[in-house]
């Protein structure tokens, strides 16, 4: 889902997108998704890794594990694309473990996929050109315990046949027989610079203009999670003609930071506990600061009347201040 130089077009090949009043109907998340391994740059050291290992015809079972939106299901699927070109749907079994998390999901649309080889096996083994299937469970960490254990055996069973990967947000949610059969590769929050990059190629290829105000705001109110970004985007765009920070914010009822400090200038009641109480966060470290700042009752009762909670506000604070 990331990129810089080497963007995919505007739609891949391969999607043809509904078309009215002669406008695409495809979301910016899939319409900009990348298709290829050299589409993507952003984690460099995995993307290098993986091509490697696929070159090498040695891609082992993998986790791929870390923030929502950070490109995992991206160069899963940019890889497998890369490897099986116009095979790629038969050679790709894609499950979401949201929906399908149960132990008959495994002995059933796995097992079966898994155990059938393809008549076009090459000599070296695997299915096509040498290159074994992908079993691909998204959101893997939601699925039963009784069908990870399940999987856990089929793995190795199947292992000259087809690859597994998992995809989950939480590694900690996987349990160990699983994770220890896994390659495991942490996908950490895209840096400010790939999201900003992003925002103006998409930008110019929706021939939507965007304020340097616009991309900071959008890139803070995202918090790296990319998919967040171009859905904050395409909404935005959709509302205003110009998609700067005052609309990005009102867009996404995310209260804009000149408001937030309003809630911090001098006298007269506290406000530091009282938003700790209403959020129930009462101790941590980063809200330590608040509690010695004052608020204005004339600046309270505005941001309150403008739907603000309390909760958003000390969010928005966490988040200007780095913690």
């Amino acid at each position: 889902m990331t990129g810089t130089q080497g963007y995919p077009p505007a739609v891949s090949p391969t999607k043809k997108a509904n078309l009215i009043g002669g406008r695409e109907l495809l979301p910016w998340v899939e319409k900009y998704r990348p298709a290829s391994l050299d589409q993507l740059v952003a984690h460099e050291d995995i993307i290098r890794t993986i091509e490697r290992m696929m070159i090498k015809r040695q891609l082992p079972h993998m986790l791929l594990h870390g923030p929502p939106g950070t490109g995992k299901t991206s160069t899963i699927t940019a890889l497998a694309k890369t490897m099986y070109k116009e095979k790629y749907k038969s050679m790709t079994l894609e499950l979401n473990a949201s929906d399908a998390r149960g132990i008959d999901v495994v002995r059933d649309q796995i097992k079966t996929f898994v155990s059938v080889k393809q008549l076009f096996a090459s000599a070296a083994g695997g299915t096509a050109d040498g290159q074994p299937k992908l079993v691909i469970l998204d959101e893997a960490d939601n699925m039963t315990n009784a069908a990870q254990f399940a999987l856990r055996r089929m793995i190795e069973q199947y292992a000259p046949n087809a690859r597994f990967i998992l995809i989950c947000n939480f590694s900690s949610r996987i349990i160990p027989a699983l994770q220890s059969r896994c390659t495991k590769l942490r996908f950490g929050p895209l840096t400010d610079e790939q999201i900003a990059g992003r925002l103006r190629h998409v930008g110019e290829c929706e021939k939507v203009e965007i304020t340097e105000d616009g991309v900071q705001a959008i890139v803070q109110v995202g918090g790296g999670d990319m998919r967040k970004v171009l859905n904050v985007f395409q909404t935005t765009s959709m509302g205003h003609k110009v998609v700067d920070a005052k609309s990005v914010y009102a867009s996404t009822g995310v209260p804009h930071p000149k408001d937030i400090d309003s809630f911090f200038e001098d006298p007269p009641q506290h406000i530091g506990v009282l938003l700790c109480q209403r959020v129930r966060l009462a101790g941590p470290p980063a809200l330590e600061g608040l509690r010695t700042r004052r608020l204005p009752a004339a600046n309270a009762s505005q941001n309150y009347r403008a739907g603000y909670s309390s909760a958003a506000a000390v969010q928005t604070q966490h988040i200007a201040c780095g913690h």
